[in-house]
């Protein structure tokens, strides 16, 4: 990597060349995506919701937000019986919270169990049209106080990160990225499921290109109300096929179009032989989740690129770079790529360091892939402007963050 070190802004920001083959014209890509329903999708909106109820509350009652982490949480699996044209939940899934909040502030003390509860049912309302959050689900609230030296952070003037932590993000989004993203944005529509109401909400979609030749694997939760029999299961089934088949084809240019769904499936089986649910989720009766297993924040988990390890729903939008700088590298990598001409792909890295202001990263860096008449040279100030006025602008993310106007999963 040929580096530049830009220093017109003050700020610590690198700018080099990243000289690698860009992804749409590599051979080989895997790109998958959790749907509205999987177990992994739920714990993270769910926590990501508890968050935002809390800074909401700390906004009302004293003017600012607290500390708190709502990162942890697992999802287990309850027990049902599945059976043709409906069948029942015996045992409920059980939602416990984890990790910290603040509880008590200037003498008053804050319901976060309760906000947290209350957060999580109306999430599955919204959501999931079958599960029932007083019936099908049960909370344990795990909740605790924050350690001193992190809530102190957010008594000093200005807020530093409560982690020494790293983050990347890229643009532009692949071909391959960008369809496995909207056939489950499309398959979980109220479109989508007013045609199709056996088609339950717990989707995944494992997209594999290989050179042009696209290939999606999809795993459907099917609703077993709405399946009277096996047949009428896999007549749905191949229409759905076909539905997804034009939806792609419609948006998309590969050469090549591979379509499967429920691969597991096996005619002549009877319920063994299908994939049934009763609430329209795996979590019913067959499979748990957990917060950070799924999605990165612009919506898919891509295999061909550099992740962080961080996961970002449940965090304070305040302090916490686990959450800022995953969504702000890919929103500094998107306006880098809409506004600087020549440039291929770029990705950017942020890294903090504990205590530290949080606009001001230990160190920020951009690698670029430049188009073949294009020199670093050219661009590097242009990029440096664009992460500084970024950083400069933090304050305004972390605003969206904490009001739940910036989806993360």
């Amino acid at each position: 990597m040929e580096v530049i070190t830009v220093g017109r802004t003050g700020k610590n920001i690198l700018v080099g060349e990243l000289r690698q083959v860009p992804i749409e014209e590599q051979k080989l890509e895997i790109v998958e995506r959790k749907g509205l329903g999987h177990p992994d999708y739920i714990c993270d909106a769910i926590m990501d919701r508890v968050s935002v109820e809390l800074c909401q509350e700390y906004l009302k009652r004293f003017g600012t937000i607290l500390h708190h982490n709502a990162d942890k949480s697992l999802l287990v699996a309850g027990e049902a019986e599945i059976r043709f044209g409906g069948g029942v939940v015996k045992k409920p899934m059980l939602l416990v919270f984890g990790d910290r909040a603040t509880m008590e502030f200037e003498g008053e003390e804050i319901p976060v169990a309760e906000i947290a509860v209350r957060a999580a049912k109306e999430w599955f309302r919204e959501n999931m049209r079958f599960v029932d959050p007083e019936e099908h689900v049960k909370y344990q609230v795990e909740l605790k106080p924050g350690s001193p030296s992190l809530v102190d952070i957010f008594k000093r003037e200005k807020i530093g990160a409560n982690d020494t932590s790293a983050a990347v993000g890229y643009a532009p989004m692949s071909r391959t990225e960008r369809a496995v993203l909207e056939v489950e944005r499309f398959l979980n529509s109220r479109e989508f499921k007013k045609e199709f109401p056996e088609s339950g909400e717990d989707i995944k979609v494992m997209g594999f290109r290989l050179e042009d030749t696209l290939r999606l694997t999809i795993s459907m939760a099917f609703v077993d109300r709405f399946v009277p029999d096996e047949r009428s299961y896999f007549r749905a089934k191949e229409a759905i096929l076909e539905r997804v088949r034009e939806f792609v084809g419609e948006r998309f240019d590969f050469s090549d179009l591979i379509v499967e769904l429920n691969v597991l499936d096996r005619p002549g089986r009877g319920l063994d032989g299908v994939y049934l649910t009763v609430l329209g989720t795996s979590a019913d009766s067959g499979d748990s989740g957990q917060v950070g297993r799924g999605n990165r924040v612009n919506g898919v988990i891509p295999l061909n690129r550099p992740i962080g390890s961080e996961a970002a729903a449940g965090k304070n939008p305040v302090s916490h770079v686990g959450k800022i700088y995953n969504v702000l590298t890919h929103r500094i990598a998107e306006a880098i790529y809409e506004q600087v001409p020549g440039l291929r792909e770029v990705y950017v890295w942020l890294l903090s360091q504990i205590g530290r202001p949080v606009d001001e990263p230990l160190i920020a860096a951009a690698q670029a892939v430049l188009e073949p008449n294009t020199k670093l040279s050219e661009v590097a100030s242009q990029i440096e402007d664009i992460m500084a006025a970024k950083l400069d602008t933090i304050r305004d993310l972390t605003w969206e963050l904490a009001q739940g106007k910036i989806p993360l999963c």
